[in-house]
Formats: C-alpha cells, structure tokens, sequence
C-alpha cells in the first residue's frame, strides 16, 4: 500500500506525462480539493474545462459535471474518479413535459440548470448556474419561462424576475431540500448572533430565515467579505474546507444531521491516481448529443459574461 506521499508524487508525475489537470467540486472531501489544481463551483469549473490548456482533465465531481466538460471540450480526455457518482435532481425532468409546453407557450424559453443530464440539456434553449441564472432569465427576451430540473431555484428566480411568467419543475437536491426552517432555528438558539447563508436550492422556508442567498462561490466570497464572525451554513458540508481556509478566525456551522451528499463523496485521491494510471471512467457523449448540448452550454457562458 503506497503512502499519502507516494500517491501525491504519483499523481504529480501522471499529470505531467498527460498534460492532465484536476478539478474538485466544492463539495468534495478536503483531501481532494487540497490536491486538486482548479476547485469551483459548476458555473467556474465548466469555464475552466473549456479553457485551459490540458489533453486530460479528471473530473472530481457527479456525472452532469463530467459531461459538461465533455461536451464543452470534445477533444479533452474526461475521467471521473468514480462512474457512479451521479445527481439524482440531473434527472428530474421530463422530455415529454417539456414538449407539451413549447406547444402551450410558443414563445416559451426552456431554461436549465446545469445540473441536469446531457439529454435534458438537448431539448433546452439556455443552461444557467444557481450564480448566473437570474441574470440570464431576465436578459432572455422570452416572457414565457420553463425552468428545469430544480423547483427550488427556479422558485427564487421566479421571485426575482416577477416580470417574467417563470413555470416550474418539481425537481429538487434531496440534501438541500432535507434542510428545514426547524434546524436553522435550533441553531440559531445556539448561536444567536450567526448569519444565515443559504443556497437557493433550499426550501423557500429555509431562505425566508436566511441572511444571504448564494451558489456556493457566492457563499464563500460573502462570509470572507463579511465582519460578522459566526455563519449557519445551508448548503453541503464540502464547503467548509474552503471557508476554513479563507476565514481561520471565523466560526462555521452546519445544520444536524449533516448535509452531506455521498456521491460527491466517492471521489477520493486513491480513485484520482487510479483514473490517471488506467485512462478507465472516460466519459464518452455522443456526437448528435453533444451538438443538441453544446448550444445552451455555450449561450450560458455567452450571457453570463
């Protein structure tokens, strides 16, 4: 069995000898966030696997993530650590829902979360992340909005953009919609002075107590810029290797029990050297699939800058 410093020289000299980066989710575990060379959230990481200069990219994330990299970058070589780490909320919509309603609304704009599968992206007009989607829903020039896969986040833009006729999924992130309004209040009994940052795939519930909402770039960047000193931290645990980092002399809780999503969890550093030194786990899209894709992949990044 190798040592942690064997498996990092390893992995160094692999990453050399295939010009190969590796990017972490946020949500990973510290140890893989610590070696990887680019940690983001969605909207950042599928900027970075479009423009930087490597041959391979290991993926440390969910299945959408990979594909998105993929699609975005077709002559890359994409690796997950681990095939069956997956989003379940990436699957929660429907192909035939969306077709009736382009025929209810012919003006109507499909609007995606960038969690989702690369089907359901085929059959949308604009992807967008929980960072940049009200911005885009409200430069779309349609009146008529369908926002897939999560009920969540759309109903938050839907609230920032009353303007706009937005209709929902009934998607969700099953460990942002387990957190209730109840723990948020058994923490804020302990600890009264906390702010409250959320992300909008929480329940309306749990933003209507919430300080802050945010994706979870935007969550970090407000609690290193804020002067308060304690946080109650509505999002997945993996976050709190980054806002520990930044703010050594802040406090950071999580709500019981712990939001913790376990396929974010199956990436780990033994899988990451394991992937390199096999070229195993490459995610593979279909042509036809990775034009549907492509286009609300590249008009997010387009009206997002």
């Amino acid at each position: 069995m190798r040592t942690k410093e064997q498996l990092l020289a390893s992995i160094a000299a692999l990453k050399k000898e295939k010009n190969g980066v590796i990017l972490a989710h946020y949500y990973c575990n510290d140890e893989v966030q610590a070696i990887a060379d680019y940690v983001g959230d969605s909207f950042y990481l599928a900027k970075v696997a479009k423009e930087i200069d490597a041959d391979t990219i290991v993926f440390c994330g969910v299945s959408f993530m990979g594909e998105s990299a993929k699609i975005l970058c077709p002559r890359k070589t994409v690796l997950m650590p681990d095939l069956s780490a997956d989003c379940a909320m990436a699957h929660m919509a429907d192909v035939k829902k969306i077709e009736e309603m382009r025929r209810t609304y012919p003006d109507l704009a499909v609007v995606c979360y960038i969690n989702s599968t690369a089907e359901l992206k085929c059959h949308s007009d604009v992807c967008v992340t929980s960072s940049n989607a009200v911005r885009i829903v409200k430069a779309l020039p349609n009146q008529n909005i369908f926002f897939i896969p999560d009920e969540n986040l759309g109903r938050f833009v839907k609230e920032q953009v009353p303007e706009k006729n937005v209709m929902l999924c009934d998607g969700y992130c099953p460990i942002h919609k387990a957190l209730t309004a109840e723990q948020i209040l058994i923490k804020k009994r302990e600890y009264p002075d906390a702010l409250v940052l959320s992300h909008p795939e929480c329940r309306g519930e749990v933003l209507a107590l919430s300080d802050y909402i945010g994706s979870t770039a935007d969550i970090i960047q407000y609690a290193k810029s804020s002067t308060a000193k304690r946080f109650i931290i509505c999002t997945e645990v993996g976050v709190a290797y980054r806002l520990r980092q930044d703010n050594p002399d802040k406090i950071f809780v999580f709500c019981d029990p712990c939001p913790c999503c376990t396929d974010m969890k199956l990436n780990t550093v033994e899988k990451i050297l394991e992937v390199l030194e096999s070229g195993k786990n490459a995610i593979e899209v279909s042509e036809e699939r990775r034009r549907g894709a492509l286009a609300p992949l590249n008009k997010m990044l387009e009206l997002a800058k």
